[in-house]
């Protein structure tokens, strides 16, 4: 069966972007992106300095993250193993941009979609080479079968030493390169200096490694003199959407607390206000998820259009679950029907839990982002959870004539849930990662973030459980309602500087 490749000879290549310019006139590619791209290092002082270059782009992986998280098979693998895409499903989600650990992907400015080399497969089908191969003019580009013993890719694949950029990932890249620096395809070996790189200005959308990488990361050994800019795909509406869904879904484990107490005839609380509070998060939840799409008119093609391996689209059925069952709950408030809540009760906990807890297997996809794939994220979004439903129970006490027993329950749960999250947090944070995880650590706690961070630290973790064990030594319904918006705070400190961490670190 055919497998196209390609093979980049760095031993010829001369860096002249001739490969990035063809590209662009051939897909008509917008200013300010690239599906090719040439990056520059220098090693070395004067006078013994030395360039390098590594031309950059989609590697057609045999496992290619890109896909499996795609939730409209709007980026697909053809049989010849190119990785191609469709624009009329794309919803502009940008989870590829997150999967992708080589930087591969980028929003078209112009069409709002995701896109990247496609291997030029309109030229392939017609028996063409990729106009990269064609224009390169020390003829350093090889495309080709690597199943065709006789192809040039494949002589050259056999007769000499290649690299593949990232293979611990083991997406099975199918670019190859020959004689290439090593530092020049290992992004954290390098970095951009403070007094920026030749022919671009550095902006915040040109990620690049501190001066002193923390722990065992790998030692800086080159600066980066050119390269393109990555802006960060995932910022604060999604960091936001963590923190509505968190609330949406501890509302409904409040309510699932008030039934197992025996407080499910509590009609205005646990009946009407839980299940609407849980409703509303969840909508204003959906509406942050569609407001940060490119194409947010194409929505439903989640449902309509679904890849069923994306958690994108597992997560929204779940929510969808979530949606229904507390609609159900708030029937049984309004009807003044106990017993039909303690029989939605069960399955609406279980699938808040769903809702809460289904973005760490979203995140785990992001193959791209090492620090969104720690073990800890699932139970740390249930703790989140938690704490957003004990904060907001605890807020809406006061309206209502609640018995001072289901006041104690939501306290403790939310001083458990707050002593929960900092466990996991220290663990993570005394926990050795790979050097991604490390780095995005850095960043978190040390770096751009870290004001986000240790506010979360001190206001949800610290205040919040301080309160919470006040509270319930003096039985102050006043100070827990603060301790409960302590630590709603903390969530949606905690949650911006997680999501913004995990994009810190460059990967290309």
């Amino acid at each position: 069966m055919t497998r196209y490749a390609f093979l980049i000879d760095h031993d010829t290549c001369i860096g002249c972007h001739a490969c990035t310019v063809a590209c662009k006139a051939e897909h008509e590619v917008p200013l300010g992106v690239n599906r090719t791209w040439v990056k520059y290092i220098e090693r070395g002082e004067f006078p013994d300095a030395r360039r390098f270059y590594s031309v950059n782009r989609c590697n057609h992986c045999d496992d290619a993250p890109c896909v499996s998280i795609c939730p409209t098979t709007a980026l697909f693998r053809r049989d010849d193993g190119i990785v191609d895409f469709d624009d009329s499903r794309c919803i502009g989600c940008k989870s590829c941009m997150n999967a992708c650990p080589y930087d591969a992907l980028y929003i078209n400015p112009e069409t709002q979609t995701a896109h990247k080399c496609n291997f030029c497969s309109h030229r392939i089908e017609v028996g063409l080479e990729p106009s990269c191969v064609i224009v390169c003019p020390t003829q350093s580009i090889f495309a080709g079968d690597i199943h065709d013993p006789t192809s040039k890719i494949s002589v050259m694949l056999g007769r000499h030493d290649t690299q593949v950029r990232a293979p611990e990932q083991g997406t099975k890249p199918h670019v190859f390169y020959k004689g290439a620096d090593q530092a020049a395809l290992d992004p954290l070996r390098t970095r951009i200096a403070d007094d920026g790189m030749i022919w671009a200005d550095t902006t915040e959308h040109h990620p690049t490694n501190p001066p002193d990488p923390p722990g065992h990361a790998k030692q800086i050994v080159a600066r980066t003199a050119y390269t393109t800019a990555h802006p960060m795909a995932w910022k604060g509406k999604v960091a936001a959407y963590l923190v509505t869904k968190a609330i949406s879904a501890g509302a409904l484990f409040v309510g699932g607390l008030a039934v197992l107490t025996g407080h499910a005839d509590e009609r205005g609380f646990v009946g009407i206000a839980l299940p609407v509070v849980a409703l509303l998060f969840a909508a204003v939840t959906g509406a942050l998820l569609i407001a940060d799409l490119k194409q947010p008119q194409r929505f439903v093609y989640l449902f309509t259009k679904p890849q069923w391996g994306s958690w994108l689209v597992r997560g929204a059925f779940i929510v969808l679950g979530h949606g229904a069952l507390g609609s159900l709950w708030l029937l049984g408030g309004l009807l003044d029907s106990p017993g039909l809540i303690r029989t939605v009760a069960a399955p609406a906990v279980l699938f808040a839990a769903g809702t809460a807890g289904y973005t760490a297997f979203l995140f785990g996809q992001c193959e791209g982002r090492d620090l969104w794939q720690t073990p800890l994220l699932l139970p740390t979004l249930l703790a989140q959870a938690g704490a957003g439903g004990a904060g907001i129970g605890l807020l809406l006490a006061p309206l209502f004539d609640l018995p001072e027993s289901l006041t104690t329950a939501m306290t403790w749960l939310l001083l458990g849930s707050v002593l929960t999250l900092g466990f996991l947090i220290w663990t993570e944070l005394s926990s050795k990662g790979t050097v991604h995880v490390e780095l995005a650590l850095r960043a978190m706690t040390r770096g751009k973030y870290r004001r986000r961070f240790w506010g979360s630290v001190a206001v949800g973790l610290v205040l919040a459980s301080v309160l919470a064990a006040v509270a319930l030594i003096v039985g102050s319904p006043v100070v827990a309602l603060i301790g409960g918006l302590a630590g709603i705070v903390g969530v949606a400190l905690y949650e911006d500087a997680f999501v913004r961490a995990g994009q810190s670190v460059p990967l290309s």
